[in-house]
Parts: C-alpha cells; sequence; structure tokens
C-alpha cells in the first residue's frame, strides 16, 4: 500500500476493523517514511455477472430485481420478509458460486419458481403464470394439474 502523501511503500497497520456489515475491512496505516496516517478499505471483489435475456441481450445481475419479482408473487400471502430475502440471497449465491460469468434469464426464472414451491405454491403459479406466459386456462389448469399430482404422489411416498 502506498503512502498518499509521500509515496512510500512501507507502512504498518494501527488498527482493523469490521466496516459495511462485514463486508468490508477499515484500515488505519501509519507510513513509517513521513509518519502521516490513512485510511484503506478491503473488501471482496465480485466479478460481475451477465443475464442473457430471451432477446440476446445481455445486462448486470442485480439481485433486487430477484427479490421484488419474489415479493410481488408473494404479495398478500402470509410469507415473512426474512423468507422472501433468504431466498434471494440463495438464488444469488448459487449464481455467484456457479463460476460462470454468464448466465440465462430462464436459469434464474426456473431458480425462483423451483424456491417459490417450497416457499408458497399460490406464489409459485403466480410467478410461474407471469414466467411462463400462459396463453390460456388450458395451459394454467395442466400446471395446475401437475402441482396436484405431484402432491399427491409425494404424499403416498411419506405414508408408506
Amino acid at each position: 500500500m502506498r503512502c498518499i502523501y509521500c509515496n512510500c511503500t512501507e507502512n504498518k497497520v494501527i488498527d482493523s476493523r469490521s466496516a459495511d456489515d462485514d463486508r468490508s475491512i477499515r484500515r488505519r496505516r501509519e507510513c513509517l517514511g513521513c509518519g502521516k496516517r490513512f485510511t484503506t478499505y478491503e473488501m471482496i471483489e465480485m466479478s460481475p455477472i451477465l443475464v442473457v435475456k430471451a432477446d440476446g441481450n445481455r445486462q448486470a445481475f442485480d439481485v433486487g430485481k430477484i427479490k421484488r419479482g419474489i415479493i410481488k408473487a408473494c404479495e398478500k400471502r402470509p410469507v415473512p420478509i426474512e423468507k422472501i430475502d433468504a431466498l434471494a440471497d440463495e438464488i444469488s449465491k448459487r449464481i455467484y458460486n456457479s463460476m460462470e460469468q454468464e448466465i440465462s434469464s430462464k436459469e434464474i426464472g426456473e431458480m425462483v419458481m423451483e424456491g417459490l414451491k417450497e416457499l408458497d405454491e399460490v406464489a409459485y403459479v403466480r410467478y410461474a403464470s407471469v414466467y411462463r406466459s400462459f396463453k390460456d386456462i388450458n395451459s394454467f389448469m395442466s400446471e395446475l394439474q401437475r402441482m396436484m399430482e405431484k402432491k399427491e404422489s409425494d404424499g403416498k411416498h411419506e405414508q408408506s
């Protein structure tokens, strides 16, 4: 770390403490050349991830968009904000842990639907109706039928 006053590269750390809700470390340093003090911050570098939309356009990944979509699907449902935050964080972690620099919006949508299915079935159906663009009542009903059949088969497996 180079001193901002004299450009000397020799310095010592006087104090270190957590900053920005434990997302960075604040270090107070003293230059061994001129004796002046300065502050530096250390944080994890996040490599940008691009979301590839259906039309081929790309935009920066924004976990806020995922959270807003989940909130919209859970509107007027008994789903606590903590669970919504946890689902958005889980999806974000999965995306960053994939180590890929691009992800399709379709993959993200599938992750959201998978999470909503566990969180709240009504919110899942709401999200799926927008995400899958049900063309008519028949496509909507066939999705509900698949859910009902899965629920029945899961119930039979638990009874065995």
